[in-house]
């Protein structure tokens, strides 16, 4: 399968499928939880200005890397829910192409049901870490991006 703004990569998808079986949010919010305990721990060295995540109200730092033409992310936060988010995402986008990950939407969100789980701020957080996930994959190693 081509990526596509409808295509969701194998393991988002079991993040959604996983997500869908908590019928309450509290077990939406332990889930979160679970995925920041699961983070690497972060450099403090990297957690400088270019690393930092714009516009969300928690320190929040992504890096991003290719290894074998694959996009290796690391990523920390000081609020535990907004450090479940981005391990989250990591562990969702971890190992793709730059070209999957470029076309990908946040539309998930919504299948996830944290859109309405999350607080407004957070749910801005939650797209802004997104966001600056895709743009990283623009500025890691440029030269061996199939689309430029």
């Amino acid at each position: 399968m081509s990526p596509s703004k409808d295509f969701l990569p194998p393991a988002l998808t079991k993040i959604v499928q996983r997500f869908k079986r908590a019928k309450e949010p509290k077990q939406r919010y332990e889930q979160l939880i679970w995925y920041g305990q699961r983070l690497q721990q972060f450099p403090e060295e990297q957690k400088i200005p270019g690393n930092k995540v714009p516009g969300c109200i928690s320190q929040v730092y992504i890096t991003a890397f290719l290894e074998s033409g694959k996009v290796i992310y690391m990523g920390d936060s000081d609020s535990q829910l907004t450090k479940g988010l981005v391990g989250l995402l990591i562990e969702g986008l971890q190992g793709l192409s730059p070209d999957e990950i470029i076309q990908l939407t946040p539309d998930f969100i919504q299948e996830i049901g944290l859109n309405v789980s999350l607080t407004p701020s957070r749910a801005n957080g939650f797209y802004n870490i997104f966001k600056t996930m895709q743009n990283k994959v623009l500025t890691c190693g440029l030269e061996n991006l199939p689309f430029q």
